[in-house]
């Protein structure tokens, strides 16, 4: 016990914490509202990829806030998620009956295809810094996107059958394309659940605020601070720059499959270029760095274009002007007081603690 009040008591342990109780009661509150019926069937709708963007969000902020490069082809590792999810989930309906596991499966092999992009990338696009990594990146998203836009996979009696361009190949009688050009997927399994969702992201936030709290970690951060000082004892930047970007690339793949799995029909104009924007929106406004702001940020900015519906053509703009006072409010001198009157009463909690204690 004692030990985990000091754990609790440490900037780590407080980051946390909070970012597991955010979860956990999201879950147990929208568990219930939707046990009770109190929610509306758009909402209860938004549940799943809701629970994908933050796992987006978090990840991302591994790469843009805990390393300090920015990445604008996120979406095309959540791209490269979700079709690798869907062939996988197709070519597994027979071998693995059970929903959840084939499910869990997918998700895994989602993960390290994006993970092996992310080593594909990372090699040699991770020697650029600042803008020109920024263009790099954003152009692998391109590239991802109008890849699957010309690529054709079917599955019959005798295996996979891929080609390039246009559909080169003929499926035996009882054969179905899975990807079909630039119409997608569809007629996809519905497999995801917010249940399923719910433990991805806790899995999600154990990993990544134990890497951030761990020597690799602060090896991470160094290299983000100062490169120099950080090559000047030792520390391997490019080893632990690909290391970031390659762990937040599987994550990105992880939440592609999940998202993936939600809709019966997949295309490729849904990881677009926009999509990578909004999840870097999200990190941006949840805090660089800051686990638990993105978890907050990727629920609310998710929730509140659906919720301004109601407002009709006034919604985009009400939207706007939101984002727009939450980054005023993130850069502004009140919440560095704020912070800044938090932390001293938690210094004095802790002084007072440790009187008691002597």
């Amino acid at each position: 016990m004692k030990k985990f009040k000091k754990y609790a008591a440490s900037k780590a342990g407080r980051d946390t914490l909070l970012s597991f109780g955010i979860v956990i009661a999201g879950y147990i509150y929208l568990q219930a509202m939707v046990a009770t019926g109190n929610i509306s069937s758009l909402l209860e709708s938004l549940l799943v990829p809701i629970c994908a963007y933050v796992i987006m969000a978090v990840s991302l902020n591994l790469t843009v806030g805990i390393l300090g490069e920015l990445s604008l082809g996120h979406a095309g590792f959540m791209s490269v998620g979700a079709f690798a999810g869907v062939v996988t989930t197709t070519c597994l309906a027979e071998a693995i009956p059970s929903a959840p596991l084939r499910l869990a499966v997918a998700i895994l092999v989602g993960g390290i295809c994006a993970a092996v992009a992310g080593v594909i990338v990372g090699v040699p696009v991770l020697r650029l810094k600042g803008d020109y990594l920024a263009i790099v990146t954003l152009a692998f998203g391109e590239i991802i996107k109008n890849i699957i836009n010309v690529l054709y996979i079917g599955l019959d009696s005798t295996g996979l059958h891929f080609s390039l361009l246009e559909q080169r190949f003929e499926l035996a009688e009882g054969g179905k394309m899975i990807i079909n050009g630039p119409m997608g997927v569809s007629g996809v399994s519905r497999l995801s659940t917010f249940t399923t969702g719910f433990v991805l992201v806790l899995i999600t936030l154990f990993l990544i605020l134990n890497l951030i709290n761990s020597r690799a970690g602060r090896a991470i951060m160094s290299v983000r601070d100062n490169k120099i000082a950080a090559d000047s004892i030792g520390i391997s930047t490019t080893r632990y720059k690909l290391m970031a970007f390659v762990i937040s690339a599987a994550f990105a793949g992880m939440a592609g499959t999940l998202y993936g799995m939600n809709y019966t029909t997949i295309t490729a104009a849904k990881f677009d270029f926009n999509t990578s924007i909004l999840i870097l929106v999200f990190v941006v406004l949840g805090g660089l760095g800051n686990i638990w702001g993105s978890i907050i940020a990727a629920s609310l900015l998710t929730i509140l274009p659906e919720v301004l519906r109601e407002v009709g053509e006034y919604r985009m703009l009400i939207y706007a002007v939101l984002l727009i006072v939450m980054m005023l409010f993130n850069n502004s001198p009140l919440k560095a007081r704020l912070l800044e009157k938090r932390g001293m009463k938690q210094m004095s909690k802790l002084e007072k603690n440790g009187k008691e204690g002597a």
